[in-house]
């Protein structure tokens, strides 16, 4: 057998820097199969390059180092991949976290005039079938989705009386965790399981509509906030949400129109529109 392949030919095949290749020997991720005693020269075999190419690969996609030595470390393809597959969920968290950041800055820094209009609206008591929690800020999307599939399970399609809303508490915004209420209308709420009849109260609204994903509906609301305040008023109660087209209606987010509500009241003694 011959002495197998130096770590500058290595490199070459495999495409990872003789700089990479000594900092994996060095950690024990990516060992040569020889070591020259005299010459301290390192020598791989052929067997070793679909091993670096994992690990490249793995490192593109920022697995740390801890998380790689676990992946090499087990023949198991099911338990490899189940490890790679937490991860990649991580790095999708990380990556849909990024692209609404940019997306809030883009529209931050190229506002359009106009491109929020506000309107106050009367809204009455309304009966709703509704499901409500005290949750982290983190939890609330996922929490969502499961608790608007138990009320659509219990209320039937011809029994509703509108799109699904959503009421969000001010703590879970000011301190991270707070109360959080999902619903439909419907004439006759039933009680089952979690879904409860509950009687939302009549409110004076502040109103406007975010069109296309959520990703930058923080600067919808922002500019929300400031009509309000141009307008002296003040929030008296917690954020309002109306799904008017959503996820249950359409799978493309760009259809999605959300109706984003703030109850509201005039501030004593101040002039407005």
């Amino acid at each position: 057998m011959g002495r197998g392949l130096t770590i500058g030919e290595f490199a070459v095949v495999t495409h990872l820097s003789v700089r990479t290749l000594r900092r994996y020997h060095e950690s024990g991720l990516l060992v040569p199969s020889t070591v020259d005693r005299s010459s301290g020269y390192r020598y791989y075999t052929t067997e070793q390059i679909p091993s670096a190419q994992v690990i490249q690969k793995l490192r593109e996609l920022e697995v740390p180092l801890a998380e790689v030595r676990k992946i090499l470390a087990t023949d198991d393809p099911a338990v490899r991949s189940e490890l790679i597959a937490e991860h990649l969920d991580r790095l999708q968290e990380s990556l849909d976290r990024t692209r609404a950041a940019v997306t809030s800055l883009q529209r931050l820094l190229r506002p359009v005039p106009g491109d929020v209009v506000v309107e106050l609206r009367s809204e009455p008591a309304r009966l709703v079938a509704g499901i409500t929690d005290v949750l982290d800020l983190p939890d609330v999307l996922s929490w969502y989705a499961g608790a608007m599939a138990e009320i659509d399970s219990a209320v039937a399609a011809r029994a509703r009386l509108g799109p699904p809303g959503g009421h969000y508490g001010n703590d879970l915004f000011t301190v991270g965790r707070g109360t959080v209420l999902v619903y439909r209308p419907i004439a006759d709420p039933p009680n089952r399981g979690r879904v409860q009849p509950m009687e939302l109260p009549a409110a004076e609204l502040a109103v406007t509509i975010h069109s296309g994903p959520h990703d930058d509906i923080d600067v919808t609301y922002g500019r929300l906030g400031s009509w309000v305040h141009d307008h002296a008023l003040a929030v008296a109660g917690p954020i309002q949400e109306t799904y008017t087209v959503g996820p249950q209606d359409n799978s493309d987010p760009n259809t999605w129109r959300t109706e984003l509500a703030w109850p509201i009241f005039r501030l004593s003694g101040a002039s407005g529109e």
